[in-house]
């Protein structure tokens, strides 16, 4: 396994001394864990990027952070999902990536507030995400992405989408996403134990979403839809942290858009962990990532 970045390891040496003693959230109950994950990430928050408009609305029926840029093209915009294994984390917590999502791609970004497991399992925050999908007002070109277990539902959605014949998103952003439940996979393996996101944690986030009955469904692992619902997919940009337990999942997608030729852009970042996107306001890796998925979004979402 690699060795984390010199930057990534200043953060990782700092996130040891902030969070001594504040134990796993995947073994607290619920409401404790999201309390926590609130409280943590607002360190991330701390020095937000300047937008043009910054506001929190109803969409759908669920609140919802609406961020618009100064770049702002006036043609795109983002139906933005934030992860936190299906279970932690809301529009709060990633304020600072959708803005920075927001500038890189020069378009608005809404982020909403769906239901989260345990206590609403699948398939109530896919429900709530296909809901605000159907929900956008026209005007403007939407896609949709998200990070982890965002860009689970994100790439759920779309192959929901396709099942029912909809409209599509103009492209979808997948940011270190977890897309299938092999927990022995090369990266489960090798990063079984970290640093940050473990197996045991995915393991425990995996038991709060939904059983293991379910786990090959298409809309619970992407990795199990058919050649035929990938083909159909609009273009998307993924990427994946080197030193994450998630990194074979993205791989194993890339592997099967390969296969039906599609070339959907793909970057590997090394010596980051995963999550590490969150961290913009201390980690250059993150800022440039958020600009190489910008970079990329305004070459794919053109019509």
């Amino acid at each position: 396994m690699s060795a984390p970045t010199a930057n990534m390891r200043a953060v990782l040496e700092r996130l040891a001394q902030e969070d001594a003693g504040l134990g796993d959230p995947t073994l607290m109950p619920p409401q404790h864990a999201r309390a926590l994950a609130e409280l943590t990430n607002q360190r991330w928050n701390a020095e937000l990027p300047e937008v043009a408009e910054a506001r929190t609305v109803m969409h759908a029926g669920m609140p919802a952070r609406w961020v618009v840029p100064a770049n702002d093209t006036g043609t795109e915009a983002i139906l933005h999902v934030h992860g936190g294994g299906w279970a932690l984390c809301s529009p709060m917590t990633h304020e600072a990536a959708s803005r920075r999502i927001a500038e890189a791609c020069a378009c608005p970004v809404l982020t909403v507030d769906y239901r989260l497991a345990p206590e609403h399992p699948y398939p109530a925050g896919l429900d709530d995400i296909l809901r605000a999908w159907k929900a956008l007002e026209p005007g403007r070109r939407w896609s949709i992405g998200g990070d982890s277990a965002g860009a689970n539902l994100s790439l759920a959605a779309m192959l929901r989408l396709i099942d029912e014949g909809a409209e599509l998103p103009a492209c979808g952003l997948l940011f270190y996403g977890v897309y299938g439940a092999d927990f022995d996979s090369d990266s489960y393996i090798s990063n079984a134990e970290g640093p940050g996101l473990t197996r045991a944690k995915m393991m425990r986030y995996w038991d709060w979403y939904v059983s293991e009955p379910k786990r090959d469904a298409p809309a619970v692992a992407p990795l199990a839809a058919s050649d035929a619902q990938l083909a159909g997919l609009p273009p998307l940009y993924l990427n994946a942290a080197e030193l994450d337990p998630l990194l074979s999942d993205t791989e194993a997608l890339v592997a099967r858009l390969r296969a039906l030729g599609r070339d959907d852009a793909y970057d590997l970042i090394a010596g980051v962990v995963h999550g590490f996107m969150q961290m913009g306001s201390a980690l250059p890796e993150a800022r440039d990532a958020f600009t190489r998925a910008g970079e990329v979004f305004r070459r794919i979402a053109a019509p």
